[in-house]
């Protein structure tokens, strides 16, 4: 939907009106028949037809364009009233610059910030409220930490408040203290297996060390054996020699 043309001051300029709400072009796009839309109005009207509403000719959203750099910059020279009007505002800016002004005129409904409060009050006047407001929020006065709404200020005990406070943060501890626990234990678990593990691939080593030793041992009484003989077979040719 377009801005309503009753808060433009002057004439506006029936090029710069919406061809679909007939109000002036809120975020513009052109057809390539160059008639212009709102947004969200040719948006709107393209999901259930696929033609100009003004001449009937077949368009898209792919062929929409922004609007021609001149009357965009004639649209944003028209001047017209705040919609805070009605409120009392009298701010007279160009629609270039309405949105930020609007966002931050004094007369501005917006909500009240303290939780569960639904009232709906001028930006000017929301300081005074917020000093009044049932669901403002303080701190305890007697020094026990607690933030309590003044409605609560009668049923307010700081000993059972402290009370409560103790608990959930014994029962936080407790939690925390179980938490740490299974955690140590699961790793200790984990060690314990990565241990008994490593523990089994040392053991296989040793037993293939010990293989390995004896049938070295093994070769080594061979060896020395094949010595004697040779050492003997040596000594008979000498004997033998010496016969000779």
């Amino acid at each position: 939907m377009g801005y309503d043309i009753e808060r433009f001051v002057g004439y506006v300029n029936e090029g710069l009106l919406c061809s679909i709400c007939r109000d002036v072009l809120e975020d513009p796009l052109q057809a390539p028949c160059e008639h212009a839309f709102c947004t969200a109005c040719i948006h709107g009207w393209l999901v259930h037809h696929s033609n100009c509403p003004e001449d009937r000719q077949v368009i898209d959203v792919s062929l929409l364009r922004p609007l021609y750099r001149y009357m965009k910059n004639d649209l944003n020279r028209l001047q017209l009233h705040c919609r805070n009007r009605e409120y009392g505002c009298e701010m007279v800016c160009s629609l270039e610059s309405i949105d930020r002004h609007e966002r931050e005129c004094e007369y501005s409904q917006i909500p009240c910030s303290n939780a569960g409060c639904t009232v709906q009050i001028e930006r000017r006047n929301l300081d005074g409220h917020l000093a009044v407001c049932e669901y403002r929020s303080r701190e305890c006065p007697n020094g026990c930490g607690y933030t309590m709404l003044s409605a609560d200020d009668t049923q307010h005990n700081c000993v059972a408040e402290l009370r409560t406070e103790l608990e959930l943060l014994r029962s936080e501890m407790i939690c925390r203290v179980e938490e740490a626990k299974h955690e140590m234990e699961s790793r200790l678990d984990s060690q314990r297996r990565h241990m008994v593990q490593k523990e089994s691939i040392l053991q296989n080593e040793i037993e293939e060390l010990k293989s390995q030793m004896s049938r070295m041992m093994s070769d080594v009484r061979s060896l020395m054996a094949a010595e004697r003989q040779h050492r003997q077979e040596l000594e008979q040719a000498e004997l033998e020699k010496r016969e000779l």
